[in-house]
């Protein structure tokens, strides 16, 4: 099957890592003669009118697909971005009622994503997937529906909010995030505004609603839904997530004292946070989350404000195209 790459390059993105990792990819293209056209966003919103732009142009995914495309070529869009470069490229998607695989080199400052689907964070081992891929994978994502300011969309990673909601809007609105992400470290400005957000973040309280049960949580310090076991550049906050099951996980910390949340960091360091008594966790394939006490809240990354939520989970299916080389044999 003969390919035409439509290259969204969010040059921005791990401020400004993308820009770089284009131009790999755009040599690897040239090296390799293949058939490809760039587009760059500009500022914010564009990847939206990119994707308008593109949406006579892209190939649906079907099992035919390969025979149907013998003579012409398989239009494919590849995102070189971050996870909101990402996010808002499906969403967009997703506002036009369109079921459009799509693939991803990750160019951001966590690439939470490509670590939960088995996608490198490498350019050319990522593009070596791309390329070698004979079909797109079905991937578990969710959509949600946000009752209050009547909004909905898909979620890719996860949705999160008080505790690392706070440190989203605390990272992307710091200076030191460009420096770190200058020398590949975006994760550590995470884990720098992590320590600082765990002695302001307050307690509130959250209603949930999942598997027929009704659940009241009056000293949230931070809830996360997710498909992906990552947030915040590879901390593994819900391990047993997996974006190849038709389910969604969510994660609820209670506040505990000073000592508790120190012993909490350590376990989370040592991936043991699991079985500390105040992380609690649920899996369903419905979920509704209501927290009225305005909070931080924020989507694959992407800052939500702070304001009260109620919130509506379900999942729903992206293809993304690439060779998981975790399940080849």
């Amino acid at each position: 099957m003969n390919f035409h790459y439509h290259i969204l390059i969010n040059p921005a993105a791990g401020s400004g890592n993308a820009e770089k990792t284009a131009e790999k990819i755009i040599q690897l293209l040239d090296d390799g003669d293949y058939t490809y056209t760039p587009y760059y966003t500009e500022g914010p919103g564009d990847e939206k009118e990119i994707v308008d732009r593109l949406t006579d142009l892209l190939s649906p995914w079907s099992e035919t697909c390969e025979k149907d495309h013998i003579d012409n070529s398989f239009h494919l869009l590849v995102v070189i971005g971050g996870d909101g470069t990402l996010h808002q490229v499906v969403n967009e998607f997703f506002a036009l009622g369109l079921q459009l695989p799509v693939s991803y080199i990750p160019a951001g400052s966590g690439n939470d994503f490509a670590r939960g689907i088995g996608l490198s964070r490498e350019p050319e081992k990522a593009f070596e997937q791309i390329t070698s891929a004979l079909k797109p994978q079905p991937i578990n994502v969710f959509h949600y529906e946000e009752k209050i300011r009547e909004e909905q969309g898909v979620i890719l990673n996860n949705v999160g909010i008080g505790l690392d909601a706070l440190i989203v809007a605390t990272t992307n609105a710091s200076t030191s995030k460009k420096v770190l992400n200058k020398y590949h470290l975006g994760s550590a400005t995470y884990a720098l505004y992590l320590v600082k957000a765990i002695f302001t973040q307050k307690s509130f309280p959250i209603l949930v609603e999942l598997n027929g049960q009704t659940l009241s949580f009056e000293r949230t310090f931070l809830c996360t839904t997710t498909n992906i076991p990552y947030f915040g550049g590879g901390i593994a906050i819900a391990p047993m997530a997996d974006p190849k099951k038709e389910t969604i996980d969510l994660v609820v910390v209670e506040k505990p004292n000073l000592p508790a949340i120190l012993r909490f960091l350590i376990q989370l360091v040592r991936k043991k946070h699991t079985e500390n008594k105040h992380y609690k966790h649920f899996t369903s394939s419905k979920i509704r989350i209501v927290s009225v006490v305005p909070q931080h809240g924020q989507a694959d990354g992407e800052d939500m404000g702070e304001r009260s939520f109620d919130m509506n989970f379900s999942t729903a299916t992206q293809y993304i195209w690439y060779a998981d080389k975790r399940t080849e044999k």
